[in-house]
């Protein structure tokens, strides 16, 4: 079996087939889950600037502010220093698969209404003076029972 296409047909469907497979540019710099995007907030949730996280990688700070506006994605070699350098997995800064974050302990106890009231009113015990401080804490130890230098810390 044989189909004559014409010319025209031709040009018709290699356009079709050129709108269906063109990216428009700027795709990766507008997505919210680019490398780019992933990679500023991992480095600002652990407050380091792009010179801190460059030094801490053994990479350039250009590199970094390339990637970060999505200029491209890093090779293999400063994927793994980056991921080092912020503590994650590769897999994690690639956006392949996120590790659970562990609450911190501030997050423990201010997620609980009960645990922010004593921590508040344990709080009120800096407006004490100091020789009623000092009193609070041994009563705080001997109920605790915590003895000694553990008691300080």
């Amino acid at each position: 079996m044989y189909i004559e296409v014409n010319a025209l047909e031709k040009e018709v469907a290699q356009d079709a087939l050129r709108i269906v497979f063109t990216m428009p540019k700027g795709t990766a710099t507008t997505n919210k889950d680019s490398f780019g995007q992933r990679l500023i907030a991992l480095r600002r949730e652990r407050d380091m600037t792009q010179v801190q996280l460059a030094k801490a990688a053994n990479i350039t700070q250009r590199a970094i502010s390339y990637y970060e506006t999505g200029g491209g994605s890093p090779p293999g070699p400063a994927v793994a220093q980056l991921a080092q350098a912020l503590k994650v997995t590769a897999d994690e800064l690639l956006g392949i698969q996120a590790k659970p974050r562990e609450a911190s302990k501030f997050e423990r106890v201010t997620s609980d209404p009960e645990k922010q009231r004593q921590w508040k009113r344990f709080q009120r015990i800096t407006l004490l003076p100091q020789r009623d401080q000092r009193a609070v804490i041994r009563l705080i130890n001997s109920l605790t029972g915590v003895v000694g230098t553990e008691a300080h810390d």
